[in-house]
């Protein structure tokens, strides 16, 4: 071994460089392959201390030992030597007696890595400074350079300071403008003064360090590009420290223009502000004040759509000439769809109407007047001159999405290479209930038939698996991985262990002891679902090992988990033929899956069922001549601000069923059961309700404090099941609306967005209980588990959807509640999210011509005052008094 080798694998850096500065060209290049093959070797197990040692000395030695530049750029920006790297200065030491033109293109190559490759700015920085090039303005460059600039703390000098030194100030301005995500990095430093970035480019700009014409256009068009919320403050802050002047502003006319319609609420306002001073100035046109308002009139942010009415009104005002062209553009908000816009664009139309002297302006105003709620309309048809619609209106047509079709599973794949391609993608990706029953069964039959065959197609599919390894390098065998801790946490575990068993890598002994005694440790309210997941995934593993089964009888029909009778007479029919012993769990599992809810088809099954004359059969005859699933006793229980559900006992579960699935028929209790578990796995819930495809309040009142949490302690995904469960068969009771109702509370938007489908759902399928749901949004609101904010988010996206008769169904019990409270003095919702419902429920009443009487709305109407909160329960009452469809 060489001298240098030495050096580079005790880590001696000093000494490779010196060793390295008396060696020549063609020595250097001649000890690459050896620094390669050291590379190689300390890359197998990079953690060790000897590599931890030896890393920084190959690091400089491998850069000087190369002669092309991507060669170099590639051994300095590889990953694996970003952990232990040699110093810059040591890199820069070794590379600089290089030619000026070799190091600049050194310098660029790495500069045009991400930034997540992690090269030091002092190396890219100090090439660039030996060689004399451009200097690069990739993402990589500037982020380094701003972190460089930035980081003042440690060397006693300002952002200011820095910037006024530095060379290159011109070129990287102007690229840190062009650079993403460099808001949060700006941000860093402070806000004011000289170690603030937006100071210090203003100052620099008024010094003419910095041309103020190019910086004040890139500020701008930044502020065009969007992006993350901290580019837009942090942008917005430096253009209002360039303090433009007021002929600056009006020759960006154009930019201001596009701002307002389609910048982020807090850039779009000050445009907006900027825009109504260079109005109310009279260097804004009409055709431009028109073009303004088609696009902020139409934003969502309330705050700027008032604004630019206010900004109406004032230029009418100060030039009444310009009614006719500006009034049709505020009669757009007539179809805003809050009506106390809508009132404010009436009312400035109301004031201005008589300045309109041109017919065909007129009538574009009554055209846009039917825009407006039914009161609204009625008042604008008096202010304009015309008589109102005296047509009968149109019956309300409830709009819901088709009733979900359920998805009939695929047979098992016939090919054991289609298999091995299926079971691989649920091990990478995940899957539906449909997928991973399929390819479920078809291990099962591809085991049976050929099982030399199918180990040859899943060999690439377990090639990564670490327990295939000979000598795996964790601290527990395979059959802990299977057993310890929790058992097995999400179906592609289950999935594992069947790869396993094939393998032979699980011994008999523990597929035998989990199979008998199971491997869920710890009681809480979802074990028993769980349990009985998992008994049937082990006793097919310990099967797959000592008795192969020909299929499974529980692969179910349906994508719910659903299985038809017939089908599953058959299949005992089929058993009995080739005299296979029925597997317990396979057949208990079967038995909960079965429909029995359609009773002539179960009782005809029955039949066919008893004349078999096996054990099963018999078994499977009384199943479902039985009167359909029994319902246990369900009872409701307050913790907290929280409302739960408990359940009794089901004897019908417990007897003649293995003990994997007795504990589904055990009594839930809000206080008893401990909730507090490993259950973290989403991909597991949707096979719970497949466990009981037509018991599902049995799962909904497991699944209660956990979607619960969505509205109360603000997690994030526990709703993502609700569409699922709306989907699935069997009693929608208390649990399950008590479910929806905490989703369409959650604190994120994508649990409230899968509240919402489940509510569509169960009102497509007549399954919606809308008293039952709004009452129980009342209590919750009353409780303070569900913000109003949360809830009007819900129903307002619910009703968007043309479900306006459903929403108003729900409200009308909701609203009830909260009022009462309003009346009794006690400690009502917010008012704000208060008067937002009622907006909500008003609009609803008008569409769907509801006519009828609300619990202590009408004291509410009759308060004095104008507040929201009042003047839509004033909009409200008008509706539900009239009763006409809008």
């Amino acid at each position: 071994m060489s001298s240098l080798m030495d050096a580079v694998r005790a880590g001696r850096t000093a000494e490779v460089v010196s060793l390295l500065d008396g060696m020549t060209d063609i020595e250097r290049r001649s000890s690459f392959p050896e620094l390669k093959a050291l590379r190689k070797e300390l890359r197998a197990d990079q953690w060790t201390a000897e590599a931890r040692q030896a890393y920084p000395a190959l690091h400089a030695a491998g850069a000087a030992c190369q002669t092309g530049a991507a060669g170099v750029a590639s051994w300095l920006a590889a990953a694996d030597m970003r952990w232990w790297p040699a110093s810059p200065g040591v890199l820069i030491d070794v590379l600089g007696d290089r030619a000026p033109a070799w190091l600049g293109d050194v310098a660029h190559r790495i500069a045009r890595r991400p930034p997540t490759a992690q090269v030091p700015y002092e190396l890219m920085a100090g090439l660039v400074r030996l060689s004399g090039c451009e200097v690069p303005t990739t993402e990589a460059y500037v982020h380094g350079w701003v972190d460089h600039i930035g980081h003042v703390w440690q060397r006693g000098d300002t952002v200011m300071a820095r910037l006024r030194k530095d060379p290159h100030l011109t070129q990287l301005a102007a690229a840190l403008f062009e650079t993403n995500d460099i808001g949060s990095r700006l941000a860093w430093t402070a806000t004011e003064g000289p170690d603030s970035w937006t100071e210090a480019f203003a100052r620099l700009t008024a010094e003419g360090a910095l041309d103020r014409e190019a910086t004040v256009g890139a500020c701008l068009a930044r502020l065009l590009r969007g992006g993350p919320t901290a580019d837009h403050r942090v942008f917005l802050r430096m253009l209002r420290a360039l303090g433009l002047t007021h002929d600056e502003e009006r020759a960006h006319t154009a930019d201001w223009l596009a701002l307002a319609a389609d910048a982020a609420s807090v850039v779009a306002a000050h445009a907006q502000s900027v825009l109504a001073s260079l109005a109310l100035d009279g260097e804004l046109t009409s055709h431009q004040l028109v073009e303004m308002s088609g696009a902020v009139l139409f934003r969502a942010e309330k705050k700027l759509v008032r604004a630019q009415l206010v900004l109406l009104g004032k230029v009418i005002a100060r030039d009444p000439s310009t009614a006719e062209e500006l009034l049709p553009a505020a009669a757009q908000a007539f179809g805003h769809e809050d009506s106390e816009v809508q009132e404010r664009a009436l009312k400035l139309v109301e004031r201005h109407v008589r300045k309109v002297t041109a017919a065909e302006v007129l009538e574009e105003l009554v055209a846009a007047a039917d825009q407006l709620i039914p009161a609204l309309r009625r008042r604008a048809a008096q202010s304009l001159g015309v008589s109102p619609a005296a047509s009968d209106p149109e019956p309300y047509e409830e709009v819901l999405p088709p009733a979900p079709e359920p998805v009939r599973v695929a047979p098992a794949p016939e090919s054991a290479t289609e298999l091995a391609e299926e079971v691989g993608a649920l091990l990478a990706s995940g899957g539906d209930v449909a997928a991973f029953e399929r390819a479920l069964d078809g291990l099962v039959r591809h085991a049976c038939l050929d099982r030399e065959a199918l180990l040859e197609a899943l060999g690439p599919v377990v090639a990564q698996r670490w327990w295939d390894d000979a000598n795996p390098q964790y601290g527990y065998s395979t059959d802990d991985y299977f057993t310890r801790h929790h058992g097995l946490i999400s179906p592609a575990h289950g999935l594992e262990l069947l790869l396993a068993t094939l393998r032979g890598k699980v011994l008999t002994s523990t597929l035998h002891n989990a199979l008998q005694r199971g491997t869920v440790t710890g009681d809480c309210g979802h074990s028993p679902l769980t349990r009985a997941f998992e008994a049937r995934i082990w006793e097919v593993a310990y099967r797959i090992r000592t008795e192969p089964l020909p299929f499974l009888l529980s692969t179910p029909t349906w994508g719910t988990g659903l299985l038809e009778p017939d089908e599953l007479v058959a299949r005992l029919g089929t058993y009995r033929r080739l005299q296979a012993r029925v597997a317990a769990a396979d057949f208990a599992q079967a038995l909960l899956r079965v429909r029995r809810g359609e009773r002539a088809v179960a009782e005809a099954a029955a039949g066919r069922a008893a004349a078999l004359g096996t054990v099963e059969g018999t078994r499977l005859a009384q199943w479902l001549a039985a009167d359909g699933p029994a319902v246990p006793e369900y009872r409701r229980r307050t913790s907290g601000n929280r409302i739960l559900v408990e359940s009794g006992e089901m004897a019908e579960l417990q007897g003649d069923f293995p003990p994997g699935f007795r504990p589904l028929g055990q009594s839930v209790s809000v206080f008893r059961d401990r909730w507090r578990c490993y259950h973290w796995s989403d991909g597991i819930r949707p096979h719970w309700l497949a466990v009981l495809p037509e018991q599902r309040e049995l799962v909904a009142v497991r699944m209660l404090r956990e979607v619960s949490a969505t509205a109360v302690d603000d997690s994030r995904g526990d709703a993502a099941i609700l569409p699922q469960l709306a989907e699935s068969g069997g009693e929608a009771g208390e649990a399950v609306h008590l479910c929806v109702a905490y989703g369409l509370g959650a604190r994120h938007p994508e649990d409230r967005l899968a509240a919402v489908d489940a509510l569509l759902v169960l009102a497509a399928r007549g399954q919606l209980d809308a008293g039952r749901l709004g009452a129980d949004l009342g209590q919750l609101v009353r409780r303070g588990a569900v913000k109003p904010s949360r809830l009007v988010d819900s129903v307002r996206t619910a009703a968007a959807t043309g479900a306006h008769g459903t929403v108003w169904g729900v409200l009308r019990h909701a609203l009830p509640i909260l009022l009462a409270d309003l009346a009794t003095g006690e400690r009502a919702a917010p008012a704000r999210g208060l008067a937002d419902l009622l907006a909500v429920a008003a609009e609803c009443a008008e569409r769907t011509g509801a006519h009828e009487e609300l619990p202590h709305l009408a004291g509410t109407a009759e308060r004095r005052g104008s507040s929201r909160l009042v003047a839509q329960a004033r909009r409200l009452h008008s509706a539900l008094a009239e009763g006409v469809a809008a």
